[in-house]
């Protein structure tokens, strides 16, 4: 059997995959790339682009009713924007399949590949051979035999976006960061929209007062059935879904209850790795390797920070961690960087840093309402909600919460802020601008060191 011998073997054209291959190529390393196909990342074709196009496309929707006084929107529908945003998503999935065979000229090979032993893989019938081997095979939605009974009525992120027209109504199983950002989406496209979830929160809010808020804001746009099992079952005119001892039949559900890793075509136990009680490999949560085997895993496929920037991390680390197997030395694994999470609701929900449930002993904790500020009431959002989390006595900031419109915007200052052991003092001592929602950070701010004052 012809074997084909590169240094490593980088499985997955996704984000992470992307990045670590670039990386190692960089170095002057020989690397073969592998991907199943369809090119194109997760984040581009079923994830936070497409999402961010139907979210977008929900907007302008929304606008021109309200412009309209609710009469039919002449020149445009729906669908139209549906279709708009459809198109969107496929030129971003093309660029990015377009990137990958770019960058890998003649070293990607088409196929799915499964270890044979510590340093060899089949690829539908071709035999490569590596010293070391970076696994970034990404994600796909979770489905239970209950729902995936629905059949044609089911839809994941994988089928949502192929659409070609929006459903009359959708129940949707899972309010996370996808349920609540597709089903306010759908609800603004005009879409009746009912959603459940196991949880007594949305979007993993673990923050009280950001909780409360967040659901009595987007409870106005979509019916929430929070803390009982959704359960769904096909009747002759749709799927009748309930939970908690409410019900109603809905055309279509969909399934946002979370991802499973993609490892099971992999036969990771012939490279020697080893798997947990769920079938999943065991890896170092800082060098990402699999033991002491030649396998590194990085992005959804390793999913302890699912989200496309620290995929993009994970993919340096990755690649760092096999051109050091290569070297036969250890790896120098930078800090990883401070934990960022936004929810595009519109206002923004995004926990930075610390999350409330994990906050020292005595922190302090600094509040602004959207109330209280200028451009806030502007721009109608009275019940944005900042809460900003700070050590005692020092100040430094730790991390926050918070529900607002713009709160992205707040939320990368935040993160760098927190990066950069910034305190509320000496936060406090650069300019904010007057009308602007930046200054709801400064008022959170002033809240911590009031507070401080206190306590002292």
């Amino acid at each position: 059997m012809n074997v084909l011998t590169t240094d490593i073997v980088v499985i997955g054209a996704g984000t992470a995959g992307s990045t670590a291959f670039r990386e190692i190529t960089r170095a002057g390393r020989a690397a073969l790339w592998i991907d199943h196909g369809p090119l194109g990342t997760t984040c581009a074709r079923v994830g936070c682009m497409p999402s961010k196009a139907v979210l977008h496309a929900a907007h302008d929707w929304s606008l021109l009713r309200k412009l309209a006084g609710g009469a039919p929107v002449a020149g445009t529908s729906a669908d139209a924007l549906w279709a708009r945003a459809r198109a969107t998503r496929d030129a971003l999935a093309q660029g990015a399949a377009q990137r990958t065979r770019a960058a890998a000229g003649e070293r990607l090979l088409m196929g799915t590949a499964r270890f044979v032993g510590p340093d060899e893989i089949d690829v539908d019938g071709q035999r490569v051979r590596a010293r070391a081997f970076v696994v970034a095979t990404g994600s796909r939605p979770v489905v239970p035999p209950a729902l995936a009974a629905l059949g044609e009525r089911l839809l994941t992120t994988d089928s949502l976006f192929e659409l070609e027209r929006l459903p009359r109504s959708v129940g949707i199983v899972g309010l996370g960061a996808i349920g609540l950002e597709m089903g306010l989406a759908l609800s603004r496209l005009g879409v009746r929209v009912v959603a459940g979830d196991l949880l007594d929160t949305v979007a993993g809010i673990v923050d009280p007062a950001v909780r409360e808020r967040a659901l009595q804001r987007f409870g106005r746009e979509v019916p929430m059935w929070l803390g009982h099992a959704m359960e769904a079952q096909a009747v002759p005119d749709g799927v009748r879904v309930s939970a908690g001892g409410q019900s109603e039949t809905v055309e279509m559900v969909l399934a946002a209850i979370g991802r499973r890793p993609n490892v099971e075509r992999l036969d990771l136990a012939q490279a020697g790795v080893a798997l947990d009680g769920k079938g999943r490999p065991q890896v170092d949560a800082v060098t990402l390797r699999a033991g002491g085997t030649s396998v590194i895993l990085a992005g959804d496929v390793q999913p302890d920070r699912p989200l496309m920037h620290e995929a993009a991390d994970e993919g340096v680390i990755a690649a760092q961690g096999a051109l050091a197997l290569l070297d036969g030395r250890s790896p120098e694994v930078a800090p990883r960087r401070v934990p960022l999470s936004i929810v595009f609701s519109d206002p923004d929900v995004a926990t930075v840093g610390l999350p409330f449930d994990r906050l020292p002993a005595g922190a302090v904790v600094g509040t602004a309402e959207g109330s209280g500020n200028g451009r806030s009431r502007i721009l109608g959002a009275t019940d944005s909600l900042v809460r900003v989390y700070a050590e005692p006595g020092s100040g430094t900031l730790v991390g926050a919460s918070l529900i607002a419109t713009h709160g992205e915007h707040l939320a990368h200052l935040l993160a760098w802020a927190i990066q950069r052991r910034e305190s509320a003092s000496s936060l406090l001592e650069m300019p904010y601008y007057h009308p602007s929602v930046e200054e709801m950070l400064q008022s959170a701010l002033k809240d911590v060191a009031s507070r401080l004052a206190t306590n002292a």
